[in-house]
């Protein structure tokens, strides 16, 4: 995977991990989620790729989780499909924002994700990732989400859009079926790529 042009500082994401005790509870109950929980987007505002290197493959499918559960209610995929687009920096700072359009629970089971991604990453060196090895399992859920939908293809190779998402939930249902190492790899593929140059694959 590249290196991101953009690194978050090691003692910023340690800031940042101090303050989930000491503000978690302190924040007022209005506050964004991730602010609760101790972020502070004015701050954190590197690329995001430097801690989804780092964390660990548990901590990555924790992300992959809440962003399946958050594609499965109704009116919530919208909201998260911006960060798979290809052009997005996917930093923290859009990750909070695109947690301010889920409802109070999915927004906080986001939260406490990337929470675990940013707590693990300060923990860890660089992991290993395979491109190839994701790519296959990529295509492999693909392939599942294809067989079982019609319209997932279509959907998927349309301009960026409500078809789209629907075949990004598609796709997310059949990987929610890989084990867990594939579900990391292909959440870190599509994170590090954006959904629409991951798919290139598939047509």
């Amino acid at each position: 995977m590249p290196r991101p042009s953009r690194v978050l500082p090691l003692c910023f994401a340690l800031s940042a991990t101090l303050a989930l005790s000491a503000t978690a509870v302190a924040a007022p109950p209005g506050a964004p989620a991730l602010d609760r929980l101790g972020f502070d987007p004015a701050v954190l505002v590197a690329d995001g790729r430097e801690l989804l290197q780092r964390a660990p493959d548990k901590a990555i499918d924790g992300l992959f989780q809440a962003v399946h559960a958050a594609a499965e209610t109704p009116g919530e995929a919208d909201a998260l499909c911006g960060l798979f687009d290809t052009e997005a920096d996917r930093s923290l700072a859009d990750m909070n924002a695109a947690a301010q359009g889920l409802a109070p629970e999915s927004r906080e089971r986001f939260a406490l994700a990337v929470a675990e991604v940013l707590v693990e990453a300060t923990r860890n060196p660089p992991q290993a990732f395979d491109a190839d090895r994701a790519q296959q399992a990529f295509k492999r859920a693909g392939a599942t989400a294809a067989i079982l939908h019609a319209d997932f293809l279509p959907g998927l190779q349309s301009d960026a859009g409500e078809d789209r998402c629907r075949s990004f939930g598609m796709l997310l249902d059949a990987l929610a079926d890989q084990p867990l190492g594939e579900r990391a790899a292909v959440t870190r593929l599509l994170l590090d790529q954006g959904l629409s140059r991951a798919a290139d694959a598939l047509r």
